[in-house]
């Protein structure tokens, strides 16, 4: 260890680049292969771009920032156990820094259509990684020397282990720092609304038909409340993707891995990210199933369903601003029609709508590629995670544009909201325990078909004006215990 510490060679600041024209000759064990000369990556990378440049759909770059976590973290215990010297594990781990930072993103050029290991993603960090530490030291770039891409930045891991291991931290990090702060903000900003109209009464609807009051506020809180439970099964999920793969190699036996090699990673992991990563207790699920990941991309999914409906309530309550129902009056963020001046689209809610429908769509590809983990090996991975950080990713930035733009300059169109309360029928409904349901009903029918509004059309079926006053209060009716009023207007008719 000594000896090679001292023949360790002086570390250059060269900055990341290659400024080369042509191409260089990179090999594998399959033979050589030429590549741009201007690019780290290696013979592996390459013939991937050149079998699988399908589409334009590339691995995500969380993935590679996630692997840089993951190599980094491999080379910080290969080094402390003696496996590699010192100098070579220093070296790797400030190359995993820049892939880390971004400053590297460049060189990860690979399609999500690949290899289902991600095994041609895990080549392409190696090779990269091992090429800017040779052009740190002054080597020959594709001669692999002095740091290997398997025998170094590989050492002790498989693409089995590692692939599903940056898998869970890429998703864990976008969901955790970007998906749930903006729902959490959403829900706020919800709340906060619903504690400002926490008096104003409107009309309830249930089955798209008129039913008895509530307030406003009431109504919010419960779209602050949905999204509540909903961030809770986010967070519950989402914890489960702490468990990393790591030490399980090839098949789950940890073949090539030294003993302890996974719970050392992942410690060495937790300690780089802040993020209470493990690694998982039986490998063969960690590597033969993605479920964790596919119960994390549910919770999501389901959180797209509350916004949808919360989205599609708002939309329609603004619908208007003469036809429709116009309880709620929108920022005029952008002209709404190309033909028709003046006019004010829900856009917001529109978008966000597509954003859920393109989530619930995401997490079919996401459970269908989950239920392929055939035998020791799930081989549908980048679809999983290509799907996953995309819904996190669009989930968030909506929630973020939904409450800027549309949440919090919404206000009531009070005129609007009055006048359903006067016209509205199903008020009767506090009168039922009074005098009847039948009476009630018939009471109902007599003011729509005559055009009445509910105590004109009680005052001409019998009712005094003084019962019809104490009853039929609409904001009593919204809280808690009014039913005590109807019930002592009952108490007191039978005992008259």
């Amino acid at each position: 260890m000594s000896e090679q510490n001292h023949t360790a060679p002086r570390i250059l600041d060269v900055p990341i680049g290659l400024r080369v024209a042509g191409t260089r000759r990179e090999f594998d064990s399959l033979g050589d292969v030429d590549v741009p000369a201007d690019r780290y990556w290696g013979a592996q990378t390459q013939r991937s771009l050149q079998h699988f440049n399908i589409g334009d759909d590339r691995m995500p770059k969380e993935v590679y920032h996630a692997y840089g976590y993951v190599k980094k973290a491999a080379a910080v215990v290969n080094t402390r156990a003696g496996r590699m010297p010192a100098w070579q594990g220093e070296l790797i781990q400030r190359v995993c820094d820049e892939v880390i930072s971004g400053a590297l993103d460049s060189e990860f050029p690979l399609y999500v259509w690949q290899t289902g290991s991600g095994t041609q993603s895990n080549m392409n960090v190696n090779e990269v990684i091992s090429n800017r530490c040779i052009q740190l030291v002054g080597g020959t770039l594709g001669s692999q020397a002095p740091i290997h891409p398997n025998d170094h930045v590989n050492m002790g891991q498989s693409s089995n282990d590692t692939f599903p291991s940056a898998m869970h931290i890429a998703a864990y990090a976008m969901t955790t720092e970007k998906t749930v702060p903006a729902l959490r903000r959403l829900r706020d900003a919800l709340e906060r609304r619903s504690r400002r109209w926490a008096d104003v009464v409107k009309i309830g609807r249930t089955h798209l038909e008129d039913a008895t009051p509530l307030t406003v506020g009431q109504e919010w809180s419960g779209y602050a409340g949905a999204l509540d439970d909903a961030i809770a099964e986010v967070e519950h999920a989402t914890r489960g993707l702490r468990k990393l793969a790591m030490g399980g190699t090839a098949v789950g036996t940890g073949l090539n891995a030294p003993a302890g090699f996974g719970e050392q990673v992942a410690a060495e992991i937790a300690s780089m990210t802040g993020v209470a990563y493990e690694t998982a207790a039986n490998k063969f699920v960690a590597q033969g199933t993605l479920d964790r990941m596919v119960r994390a991309h549910a919770s999501l999914k389901a959180a797209a369903v509350t916004l949808f409906k919360i989205a599609n309530d708002l939309r329609w309550l603004g619908s208007g601003p003469r036809t429709g129902i116009h309880e709620l009056v929108f920022p005029a963020n952008e002209p709404g029609s190309s033909i028709m001046p003046g006019k004010v689209n829900p856009t917001q809610a529109e978008a966000m709508l597509m954003v859920a429908i393109q989530v619930i769509a995401s997490d079919v590809a996401v459970t269908m590629g989950g239920a392929e983990g055939n035998f020791e090996l799930n081989a549908f991975r980048p679809i999983l995670i290509s799907n996953y950080l995309h819904s996190a990713l669009i989930l968030g930035d909506m929630c973020d544009h939904f409450r800027e733009f549309m949440v919090e300059g919404t206000e009531l169109d009070q005129a609007r909201l009055t006048e359903n309360i006067d016209r509205s029928v199903m008020m009767v409904t506090a009168l039922s325990p009074v005098i009847g349901y039948d009476k009630a009903a018939a009471i109902s029918y007599y003011a729509i078909d005559h055009d009445l509004d509910l105590k004109q059309a009680a005052l001409a079926n019998g009712v005094s004006e003084d019962l019809f006053d104490r009853v039929v209060n609409p904001l009593a009716l919204t809280r808690p215990g009014t039913a005590d009023v109807a019930d002592n207007v009952v108490a007191q008719s039978s005992k008259g």
